[in-house]
């Protein structure tokens, strides 16, 4: 029997599960022949959101015919390094290939392919489809790349490009034209700054986040695999409810039930972290300083809570997350933490904001930062710290951080890294 997890890979739209209303909007977005952002952090499955959308299946279950559309999906990624030139060409090929039963057509478009295509060119192409009652449905991922310089692509080659395709979606397509796009951040927050008295280069999309899944969403994706209760729970603690790391999770853990052996859990934790290393990456390398900081923070303040000897002291270091609430609300909305409203240890009629990481596997990897930062680093460090803390406090938290690299088996035994992790 095939393996009903993917690992790493886009899931084909036919198992594609939850996503109700994210789907729902696009669809109401391409009725409307109106333009959307989607954005989301590594791995909330923003490639397999655009491949359900692509899917005619899917044009059908949303009660939308996909015959007069042409669907072209593609990622800024493949066009490395990105230049304009390369954008538009590889929507004019592609659209001559989602041509192929309409040769005249196919004809016209083609003649269009010369050596300099622009965005008039596809302004000229989708001109050419309207006047055959068809429409062109751009699905672009990792929009992010269009957002980067490079040698061949300056910044006043990016801003031009980014006026062309706010221009083509707003004046020259004649209502024949919806434009789709993913991110890693939302688009106001990346990319050029805007001029002023100019309008926002991005202010003809509207906006839709893929968040973790829901605990319905889990549950369905769990539900494809007979998993006992007490795994289905585990594989909630360690992936947090993150899509891709359910996927692989989920694969791992089949493969083993399908040869009908136990769960050897130190196996699956050096697999899981292997297969789940890159996005762990990612994430950090987008951390910003400040956010690093915190990420580590947060560690810190649940090792403190777990000792009554230490040689640091972190009380009252919390109300440092609460003073920088927008990082942190950054960090949630990609799927890194969570926040909860809990009772005072202390005053228990009295309410606190707390943080705690979605995956145990992420806070694991954020002890695993601290443990390799350095004493010179932690002195580089110093300048971020005192951004966000008085010098006492820097003190202190210098003082967790070699403490927690001089106890590391303690701090794994505190923190609940093993079979905990997986059977809760």
């Amino acid at each position: 029997m095939a393996n009903p997890f993917f690992a790493n890979i886009p899931v084909p739209p036919e198992y594609f599960i939850g996503r109700t209303s994210e789907i729902t909007a696009a669809f109401d977005i391409i009725h409307a022949r109106s333009h959307l952002a989607i954005w989301g952090g590594p791995g909330m499955g923003k490639t397999s959101y655009l491949d359900k959308v692509a899917c005619p299946q899917t044009w059908k279950e949303y009660g939308l015919d996909s015959s007069p559309a042409v669907i072209v999906l593609f990622s800024c990624q493949s066009l490395h390094p990105f230049t304009p030139g390369k954008f538009w060409a590889e929507i004019l090929t592609i659209m001559d290939d989602k041509l192929e039963n309409e040769p005249e057509l196919q004809a016209e478009i083609r003649n269009l392919r010369g050596n300099n295509i622009t965005n008039d060119t596809l302004r000229q192409a989708i001109t050419k489809l309207g006047r055959k009652n068809k429409f062109l449905v751009l699905l672009v991922d990792d929009f992010d790349a269009a957002l980067e310089t490079n040698g061949e692509y300056t910044e006043s080659d990016r801003e031009t490009f980014l006026a062309q395709c706010r221009s083509l979606a707003v004046h020259g397509a004649n209502r024949k034209l919806t434009m789709i796009v993913t991110s890693l951040q939302r688009l106001n927050e990346i990319g050029p700054p805007l001029r002023p008295n100019a309008s926002p280069w991005y202010n003809h999309y509207m906006y839709q986040s893929l968040k973790k899944f829901d605990y319905q969403e889990t549950e369905q994706l769990l539900s494809i695999s007979v998993f006992p209760p007490e795994l289905r729970t585990g594989i909630r603690n360690i992936t947090g409810s993150h899509p891709t790391l359910i996927q692989i999770a989920g694969f791992l853990l089949n493969i083993a039930r399908q040869q009908g052996e136990e769960v050897d859990i130190n196996k699956f934790n050096s697999d899981f972290e292997r297969d789940t290393k890159q996005i762990f990456e990612t994430v950090w390398k987008r951390c910003n300083d400040q956010q690093k900081t915190l990420l580590m923070l947060i560690v810190l303040l649940d090792l403190d809570g777990h000792l009554e000897q230490k040689d640091f002291d972190l009380k009252g270091m919390g109300r440092i997350l609460n003073q920088n609430e927008r990082s942190l609300t950054e960090l949630e909305e990609q799927g890194v933490i969570v926040s909860e409203i809990r009772p005072k240890p202390k005053l228990p009629k009295e309410q606190e904001k707390i943080y705690l990481f979605t995956s145990s596997i992420m806070k694991k990897w954020v002890i695993q930062e601290i443990w390799n930062t350095k004493a010179s680093e932690i002195r580089k460090r110093e300048r971020v710290f005192l951004n966000l803390m008085s010098h006492g406090q820097v003190e202190e938290m210098k003082k967790a951080i070699t403490w927690s690299g001089q106890h590391q088996d303690t701090v794994v035994s505190l923190l609940k890294f093993g079979r905990e992790i997986l059977f809760g």
